[in-house]
Formats: C-alpha cells, structure tokens, sequence
C-alpha cells in the first residue's frame, strides 16, 4: 500500500518497483560476476582497444595484489589521479580487491589542491600519469605519499597507434618527464606483469568499509571527503538500473565522457556499466568531434552526460554528417536541462532525454524523470526507489507542506556514511538519517521534485527572492543563446542585483538590449537581470557544472578594482 508521503510512488511507470533488494556483497561483485557471465565480452573501448570482462578482471586481481605485496593493508586509502582510460578502471577495482579505500583525484587538480587532498585523506599510493609526474613528486615531501605508480596514455593503445604516440605528443608540445624508477616509483605495467593473477578479494563489510573516499568539487568552499561505502555505491547501482529498466545486460554500449575521477561518471558510467556487462567506451578528455566520430561508429546506446555536453553537441556546426540515432537513453545531471536542448537532442536522435539530480554525497544519484513514463520539463523527476524526500523550512528544519519551497533533504541506501575526519560539518548535514542538500526546491501534488536553486545562491533584490535557475531558463530561451549563468551582485538600492553572463550560439548575435526585451515579456520587473557580460565561455568543473561562485569571485575582484581606481584618482 502506497504511503501517503510518497506521492510520487503512484507516478512510478509499472516496470519500476518502489523498493529494491540489495545483495550484502562489495562492489567488487559486480566485476566478477559480469566476468563470470560475459568473460568475452568486451568490457572497455578505448581509443581502438577491446579489452574483455575476462581480462579486466585478471587485470584487478593482479593489481590487487602487487598493491598487497607492497603493504597495503585494509582501509589504506590510495589516490588514484587518471583520465578516462582502461589504467583508471583497473587500479579502482584492484584497489578495491585489496580491500583499500580508493580516492578519485582530478588530474587537473593544482599543487596545492593536491596537497590538500592528500594530507586530508592520508593516501600513502598514488597512481598518476607520467606526464603529470612532476607535480606529482613537487608535493611528496608534503604530503604522506610513500610510493607513485605511474602509467602512459600509450600503456593501452592499439599497437599501431602505441608507435605514433610519441610523435603525437611532440606535435603537440608534450614531453614526457624523466621518470626515476625504484622503490617508490613504479611502473603501472610492470606491477601487472609480475603479479599473480589468482583471485584476491579482501574481506569487508559493505554496510561499514569505504570503497570511496570522494572529494567535493570545493565550489563552495574547502573541499570535504564524503565517506562512501560499499553498499551506498552498491545500492545506486541497482536503483540506476531499475530506472534503466529497458536495457539489456550484456547488450548495451555506454558513452564515457563524464569523468570517471568524479562520481556521476563513476557511478553512472563506470559502476553501472559493469553491472550490466556492458561496454564503457572511455574517452579521456571532452572533445565535441570526437564524440560525435564516436557514436557515428561505436553507436552506442547509452549517454550519462551534463547539459553542457549536450549544448556542445546539438550546436556543433558538423552535426548533420553524424548519424546519433544509436542513442537510446541519456540521464542529463550537474546542472539544469534546458527545455530547447532536451527538445533538440531527441529530435536528433530519436532518443529519450531527461533532468536528473543528485549529489556526492548521494553516490551521487537521488532523483530523474522517467526516461519512458510522464516526464515534466523543467523537473528534477521523481525519486528513486528506496530513496525518501521532504522539503524543510532552512531554518527550523520542519517539514513544509506539498507546493512549499524549501530544502530538499532525501535519505536512502546511497547517502553518504559523512565526511571524512569531519565530525561538525556530518552533523549539520546528517541529520536523524536525512541529508540536507542545500538546493531549495518544492513538490508538486504528484510527486515530481522542482529544484529552484542552491540556498546559497539566492538573490535577494529590493526584498525578493529571485532564484537564478528561473531566469537562466528565460535566457536559454532566446535564440541565440547557447549557456546563460546568472548571479547577484552588489546594488546600492537594492541590495543585490541580477547580472548575467551569456555565451552566444557560433554565428549569431544578439545585444543586452534584445535581451532585456526578451527577459521583461516572461518574467517580473525585478527578476529581469541589471547588466549583461558576454564571453566566449563559463568556468566550469569537470562535469560542466558553472562554477557560479567563480563568477561571484571574479565580479568582487573587479569592483575592489574599480574601487582602488577611484579612491587613488
């Protein structure tokens, strides 16, 4: 019988069940039983390069053990700083084998970044590029780094593409580091071809031992390591699946453009993947041709992406020569989907995308419209089986009634265990076994959830409200417009002020004035954005959230500027 809490049960298409059941077992599982079914089964695509479930797995195994012969115990935590690429795979699961706490690092990442993530979550192995060698040894002596595997794009290369590497890289200024191999810098291939390949797997307790130690992407302030376990990554697996009810294990094709180093593409792409024995064609770095070359041949069937990633695809001037009708489900997350992109995308291919939500701490994934059910634009969809919802008033923290905006806050299988080392902030977040998300939202009477911004991100103008999403929606709207990012930023009068940064769409144009007009015939007077800025992009993480904080840091830069302009004229 369907509580009367959870509208949203009703709305569930009939494949998907309310609750699921979840095995007691690691994530390592998931390998060896695709593995088992499927051993010829291609588990990875990269770059021209098959290699088998069968081989992925004796890959794990052997790396597993080359990590235990050199020490590493139960819950050691080992960094893991690749792109896309089969080494990533491979050292994740094996590390996992060896019953160690992996922490997915950014390759991106700075030294002091690095140096921050590494003294924080107390990983003595690090597994990283050899092009990335040299920041990598800068901040050893800072950090407890004991040993630095290292590996090449080249490592996993068709052979004929191997012997070319090298001239690629000069071509394009790269030049490998001289690397001093010994006792704590190792090479990644070595360590495989001398470990045993007889299966390894370290005993731990899924409801308890981390398999994840991931890092927030910082954008609002000092990045926290979310503790999760074995059974939260586990369980939104299986919830992913169950959403994904019409695909076929052993039978699907996964684009990995989300980066596997952050948890949607973990999660989404990796996990999932090899849960339903499917191909992960890894693709290291977002490149919109080669994506487009990529589906065009590989026509695979499944595309977990970002807003962004779908932007640059429908816009792409090329698009016509690509034949994307392969694509037969695409879950949108990181940022709002806007309407017109969901529109066009299906229209090319024929295929079903929607919005999603969710967030690290939630492995990531909480919510979605159904790719096959009643779907509402401009809604985050429905929560996923076992996954319960509320939204609280921010600051008494009770539950506000149905069409209320408030904090979302979900708990479930895959919420987080808390962060790492930091028992304060776990509970300002934990709270009786609810997460507060921090994104303000509200529920309509069926059950879909609306997210109408980050709490953090409300404009307050002139004594209003105004929620960025709403008007960044209005912008998309425009024609010309190809990403829109608003932010408030200090008035006078009102207080804050709506200011809004505009990347326009390759070949067209448009002015603040046509966008003002545009904006003041859909939204209240005091919503429609003060100032506009057009640049040629937005910053953005690596899974194409807009770093709306950035903007905010770079708008206060530039009006202490002025301000030190004018007081020394």
């Amino acid at each position: 019988m369907m509580s009367v809490a959870k509208p949203w049960i009703a709305s569930y298409p009939p494949e998907i069940p309310a609750s699921l059941e979840y095995p007691r077992v690691p994530l390592t599982h998931f390998l060896v039983e695709a593995a088992s079914a499927y051993p010829q089964h291609a588990a990875l695509y990269f770059m021209g390069k098959r290699i088998s479930y069968g081989e992925l797995l004796t890959m794990s195994y052997r790396f597993a053990h080359a990590l235990i012969a050199r020490g590493v115990k139960k819950g050691d935590r080992i960094a893991i700083m690749l792109p896309n690429a089969p080494q990533a795979v491979v050292a994740f699961y094996g590390a996992l084998f060896a019953g160690a706490t992996v922490v997915m690092t950014n390759p991106l990442y700075t030294e002091r970044e690095l140096i921050h993530q590494l003294n924080d979550s107390g990983a003595e192995t690090i597994i990283t590029l050899d092009m990335l060698y040299n920041r990598v040894r800068s901040v050893k002596a800072s950090t407890p780094l004991k040993r630095i595997i290292i590996t090449s794009v080249a490592d996993f290369l068709p052979f004929v593409k191997k012997l070319f590497y090298p001239l690629a890289q000069r071509k394009q200024g790269q030049k490998p580091p001289q690397i001093p191999y010994g006792d704590d810098t190792e090479s990644f291939l070595s360590l495989l071809k001398e470990s045993a390949a007889n299966p390894v797997e370290v005993e731990v307790d899924p409801e308890r031992d981390l398999a994840l130690l991931q890092y927030t992407g910082g954008t609002t302030g000092v990045s926290k390591g979310v503790m999760l376990s074995h059974r939260n990554l586990v369980a939104n697996a299986y919830q992913c699946q169950a959403v994904l009810y019409k695909m076929k294990p052993g039978n699907e094709r996964i684009v990995g453009a989300l980066p596997l180093f952050h948890v949607y593409g973990l999660t989404a792409v990796m996990n999932v993947g090899i849960k339903m024995a499917g191909e992960i064609i890894l693709i290291p770095r977002f490149d919109v041709k080669q994506i487009l070359t990529t589906i065009n041949k590989l026509k695979p069937t499944i595309f977990p992406g970002a807003p962004t990633m779908y932007i640059a695809l429908i816009n792409h001037p090329d698009l016509p020569k690509y034949d994307l009708s392969s694509i037969e489900a695409c879950v949108s997350g990181s940022a709002p989907l806007p309407v017109e992109v969901q529109q066009r995308f299906e229209a090319i291919t024929k295929g079903k995308l929607v919005e999603g939500y969710g967030l690290t701490e939630a492995s990531p994934v909480t919510h979605s419209n159904p790719l096959w059910g009643h779907r509402i634009s401009g809604s985050i969809g429905l929560p996923w089986p076992d996954t319960d919802c509320k939204i609280v008033d921010p600051v008494t923290g009770e539950e506000l009634p149905q069409g209320e905006i408030g904090e979302l806050a979900v708990s479930g299988p895959q919420v987080m265990l808390g962060y790492w080392n930091r028992p304060e902030e776990t509970a300002a977040t934990l709270k009786d076994g609810w997460l507060l998300t921090g994104d303000m939202a509200y529920m309509d009477e069926k059950g879909y959830f609306y997210i109408v911004d980050r709490k953090k991100d409300l404009i307050i103008a002139g004594g209003y409200n105004i929620y960025p999403r709403e008007v960044e929606e209005v912008l998309f709207e425009h024609p010309a417009v190809q990403e829109a990012a608003v932010i408030g930023v200090p008035d006078p009068y009102r207080g804050e002020t709506v200011k809004a940064f505009i990347v326009l769409k390759q070949g067209h144009e448009t002015t603040a004035e046509e966008l003002d007009q545009h904006c003041r015939k859909r939204l209240a007077a005091y919503k429609v954005p003060r100032q506009y800025e057009f640049r040629s992009e937005l910053p953005k993480t690596m899974v194409g959230k807009v770093l709306r904080r950035k903007l905010q840091e770079e708008e206060k830069e530039r009006m202490q500027a002025a301000q030190e302009t004018r007081s020394s004229s």
